[in-house]
């Protein structure tokens, strides 16, 4: 049988991929489930750092849901389409907004429907130059359903938001960048290097920190500014007693590379930390210019 979601480890990334290609990867129930229970494994998986979401083939992201299956719950009645079809989108999309490791969406092809819904939960995207977005629920007589009448409205207005959920119209992805949904545009032969880049930008750091900032972010969106106050001052809280914060703090007086413990432990352990990223920097692992200007110990 088929993986519906295809999984592959490069350096510490999760590169999942939609796999229907044949559907242009429509999100039937079994997929969703696949792909819930994926990113259940991912959490608890150490080794495993930030996720890049992407299409199996080369025509999709995805088309949206799989209408034939989702016409046969409606037939059953609006309780059994709620609990199959809506709830296990909204299960979905909430369980990839609130994801403590950085899940990035590479739109590789078509994001219809669901497919957008997710580009819209994900914290962050890229796209193809070749992609097309919509929110084409209204020629099916239904409003979206896996999150697309809240998140879209916040990430581009009000108004712009419903004109495109109330036409269907499908738009380009230099109109999603301009609208929020995507963070960046490339060319499509650039997608998958560009979303590797984005993501290792991301792990030069405190993978607890980022946990934080994600947490923080997703979080305090809808609440007042001072109760995600509240959620910072917590975040930062969890942070405090953390190893990764008294490496970066001694690092930063020290003048040398901090190196991350990652783990969420009341005993910092500054001196381990320091001979591992000591050793990296003798191996010349990498050669990006050293953060915030500071020098390399000799």
């Amino acid at each position: 049988m088929t993986d519906l979601v295809l999984n592959e480890n490069r350096e510490g990334i999760a590169v999942l991929s939609l796999n229907r290609p044949e559907k242009l990867n429509a999100l039937n129930y079994a997929l969703i489930d696949r792909l819930l229970a994926t990113l259940d494994d991912i959490e608890v998986d150490d080794r495993i750092r930030a996720v890049i979401l992407t299409g199996a083939g080369e025509r999709a992201f995805s088309a949206g849901a799989d209408i034939e299956e989702f016409s046969a719950s409606v037939a059953l009645g609006a309780e059994i389409a709620l609990r199959d079809f809506v709830m296990r989108g909204q299960r979905l999309t909430a369980r990839l907004e609130a994801f403590r490791k950085p899940v990035i969406a590479a739109v590789n092809g078509l994001a219809f429907g669901g497919g957008c819904e997710i580009t819209e939960a994900v914290p962050l995207a890229i796209a193809s130059d070749r992609a097309l977005f919509a929110k084409p629920e209204i020629t099916l007589a239904m409003p979206p359903t896996f999150g697309g009448t809240q998140r879209l409205p916040r990430l581009a207005g009000r108004k712009r938001a419903l004109e495109l959920l109330l036409t269907g119209d499908w738009f380009p992805s230099q109109q999603a960048l301009d609208l929020g949904l995507v963070n960046q545009v490339v060319p499509h032969d650039d997608l998958m290097p560009a979303a590797f880049n984005l993501a290792r930008r991301i792990l030069r750091h405190s993978g607890l920190a980022v946990a934080g900032i994600l947490t923080a972010v997703t979080r305090g969106l809808n609440l007042s500014i001072a109760e995600g106050l509240l959620v910072e001052a917590e975040q930062f809280a969890r942070m405090a007693p953390t190893a990764d914060l008294r490496e970066a703090l001694d690092a930063w007086i020290s003048r040398h590379r901090p190196g991350h413990d990652g783990s969420w432990t009341h005993v910092a352990r500054p001196d381990e930390a320091r001979r591992a990223s000591s050793a990296l920097d003798h191996g010349a692992t990498s050669k990006r210019p050293f953060m915030l200007g500071w020098k390399r110990q000799k």
